[in-house]
């Protein structure tokens, strides 16, 4: 990688411009900054797979982490004699995150406003209410994951589907346990045909290796990668009617405008990146704006609640404006309120985010990645390569994984990095802690979904994964 233009760059097509030239890094793997870099990555790597005993959120120690690091990039070229190419290399990878951020700062705040109009939840009643069997179930909640992921993101729609397969199993267990494995592969299947699908595929749209239209090459593939687990384990899933209360609640005031928006700012953005060659942030962020203006008008027109609401405190308290009004100076009034949505992004994953790219980044700049893509794409070869980092995306965090590979930069072809975008987003499912989806199911269907309740269908995930790949090497023929 290494390209930086103190100018803002621009990219067109799959080729990044910049007005000046790159500077060279060193290799500096070897020197005692290099080590301890190295030490301190690994170190905080530990803390983010003990998050869930620690209790310590994982982007803290990244955080700290990303500092350490750079830290030791500056003293490391600075004894070297170069004084200003650890500073450019440090903007350079501020910048990418900054457009991630903005991006999934806009995506995320439709999807919350999506769930504070209660659209999923209207979603899940009217599949609890149909009367289905729970093999119909199985297939329906899998089915609608793997179409809805690709909008809304693998976790959200996993989240929501997997609130579906909980109220419709009640005490059933065993179709608990299955239905949120099927959920969790089909979330992360659909969520790589497509840059809204995925951080990853995101990420690989952004750096502008591959264009939005061409991601929808990987829909086979990425349909059977679901299909043949799902087929697999429908086989234990019985043809019985659900047990448990069927309640009916609607979508609230605004929420299909919200979904209207939400679709019509990717419109934007798509355009604008296509078109324009410009940041499909800005498509994101001027949609964002739209929302909030709505958003306004919804303050008005919205009625007032008593701690009402799936997520009650999305509405701020306005008691003194309310008291005004109507000379009531007892209750507490809560109203809509666009910004106490933004409250609830994900913070930690963005936080996150933050921290692994700029720990990525230090170690590409003391010369790690580049040792690492000689190791990997240079003796394995890439159709390999890119297969192997999918299966350890199920050990490691997708996002460090896919961000490495970009930072390597190992002179792919289109094909070859659908391969590895393909790889990379579908190879989490082979574990439940492989993905933001499996731990977030976990952590919903507590006891009941678990780490090895997953493992024991490991061996169908994986015939699906391999058998994805192979479906996109032959459909290329590569």
């Amino acid at each position: 990688m290494g390209l930086f233009t103190p100018v803002s760059p621009y990219r067109k097509g799959r080729h990044l411009m910049t007005t000046t030239p790159a500077p060279v890094l060193m290799d500096l793997t070897t020197s005692p900054y290099g080590y301890l870099a190295l030490l301190i990555f690994l170190l905080a790597y530990v803390f983010v797979v003990m998050e869930e005993k620690l209790g310590l959120r994982k982007s803290k120690p990244v955080i700290v982490a990303s500092g350490c690091i750079w830290i030791l990039v500056g003293l490391a070229y600075q004894q070297q004699g170069d004084s200003h190419t650890a500073g450019i290399q440090l903007r350079h990878y501020i910048l990418d995150y900054a457009e991630l951020f903005l991006f999934l700062l806009a995506a995320m705040t439709f999807v919350n406003l999506m769930e504070e109009r209660r659209v999923f939840v209207a979603l899940r009643t009217w599949l609890v209410s149909r009367g289905y069997s729970l093999r119909t179930i199985y297939w329906v909640t899998g089915g609608l994951t793997f179409i809805i992921s690709p909008i809304a993101d693998n976790l959200s729609t996993a989240l929501l589907m997997g609130a579906v397969v909980l109220a419709v199993g009640d005490h059933n267990y065993r179709f608990i346990s299955v239905g949120c494995i099927n959920v969790v592969v089909a979330a992360n299947a659909g969520g790589a045909f497509s840059p809204f699908g995925d951080i990853t595929t995101l990420m690989v749209w952004q750096k502008g290796v591959v264009e939005f239209t061409e991601f929808f090459r990987l829909l086979l593939p990425s349909l059977i990668n679901w299909l043949i687990p799902a087929l697999l384990m429908s086989l234990t899933v019985e043809r019985i009617q659900p047990a448990g209360e069927r309640r009916h609640q609607r979508m609230k005031k605004g929420g299909l405008t919200v979904v209207i928006l939400f679709l019509l700012t990717i419109v934007l953005s798509v355009t604008v990146h296509s078109q324009l060659h410009l940041p499909p942030v800005l498509g994101m962020m001027t949609g964002l704006g739209v929302l909030k203006i709505y958003g306004y008008y919804l303050s008005f027109h919205d009625p007032i609640f008593r701690e009402q609401g799936h997520i009650t405190h999305h509405h701020a308290e306005n008691t003194a404006r309310h008291s005004l009004l109507h000379g009531d100076h007892t209750g507490v009034i809560r109203r809509f309120d666009i910004f106490k949505v933004v409250e609830r992004e994900s913070w930690d994953t963005l936080m996150f985010f933050y921290g692994i790219v700029l720990c990525v980044g230090g170690l590409a700049s003391l010369g790690y990645l580049t040792g690492l893509s000689t190791l990997l794409y240079g003796n394995l070869g890439i159709n390999l390569a890119n297969g192997l980092i999918g299966l350890l995306s199920s050990l490691v965090d997708n996002i460090p994984i896919m961000f490495a590979v970009l930072t390597m930069d190992p002179g792919m072809t289109l094909q070859q990095w659908l391969l590895a975008t393909l790889a990379v987003g579908t190879g989490g499912s082979l574990l439940s802690i492989g993905s933001a989806a499996g731990v977030a199911l976990m952590g919903q269907a507590k006891g009941t979904y678990t780490f090895f309740s997953h493992l024991k269908w490991s061996w169908a995930i994986l015939s699906g994964y391999i058998a994805s790949l192979i479906c996109h090497l032959w459909l290329n023929g590569i």
